[in-house]
C-alpha cells in the first residue's frame, strides 16, 4: 500500500490524498524556486532597471501561489483519468521542471537572456501541457490558461529586463 492508496474501499479519501500530494509537490517547487528569488529581491533584482509594466514585489507570492494550486488541481484531475505513466503528466512534470528552471536561471545566476529563451521552452511546455490536459479533461485545461497567461506576461517582462539591462 502507497501513500496515494486507500486503505478503505471508499475512493473518496485516496482521492484527496491523491490531490493534496500534487498540491504539496507543486508548492514545494514553488518554495525551492523561491530559495533563488528571494535573496535577490532586495539586491540585484531592486538594482535593475525595471520596466514601466513591472507589478510591485508584493503580487508574485500571491499570484504564484494561486497558479500552483491550480495547476495541482488540474494535473490532478488527469491523473485520474490518464494514470502517472502518460504523456500529458509527462508533459505536465517537464513544464513544472522547467518552471523551477526559470528561477535558478533568472534569479540565481542571473542570466536573463538565458531565462528568456527557457521561458520560451516553458510556455511551449505549458501550452503543449494544456493542449494534452484538454484531450482528456477540459476544466483540467481551463485551470491551466491562468497560467499559461501570466508566464506570457512573464515573457515580456523578461524581455523587458533583457532589453534594459544589458
Amino acid at each position: 500500500m502507497t501513500f496515494l492508496d486507500s486503505a478503505t474501499d471508499d475512493p473518496k479519501p485516496a482521492q484527496r490524498r491523491a490531490l493534496l500530494a500534487f498540491v504539496a509537490l507543486t508548492l514545494v517547487v514553488g518554495a525551492a524556486g523561491s530559495i533563488f528569488t528571494e535573496p535577490n529581491i532586495a539586491t540585484w533584482y531592486a538594482g535593475l532597471r525595471q520596466p514601466t509594466f513591472a507589478p510591485p514585489n508584493w503580487v508574485f507570492a500571491p499570484v504564484w501561489t494561486t497558479l500552483y494550486v491550480m495547476m495541482a488541481v488540474a494535473a490532478w484531475r488527469v491523473w485520474r483519468i490518464t494514470g502517472t505513466r502518460s504523456f500529458p503528466m509527462a508533459a505536465w512534470g517537464v513544464q513544472l521542471a522547467l518552471n523551477f528552471a526559470w528561477s535558478a536561471l533568472f534569479f540565481g545566476l542571473h542570466q536573463i537572456g538565458l531565462a528568456l529563451l527557457e521561458i520560451a521552452l516553458m510556455w511551449l511546455a505549458i501550452l503543449v501541457t494544456t493542449l494534452q490536459f484538454a484531450r482528456h479533461d477540459r476544466l483540467a485545461a481551463l485551470l491551466l490558461l491562468p497560467y499559461l497567461g501570466w508566464v506570457s506576461f512573464a515573457a515580456a517582462l523578461n524581455h523587458a529586463f533583457w532589453t534594459l539591462n544589458p
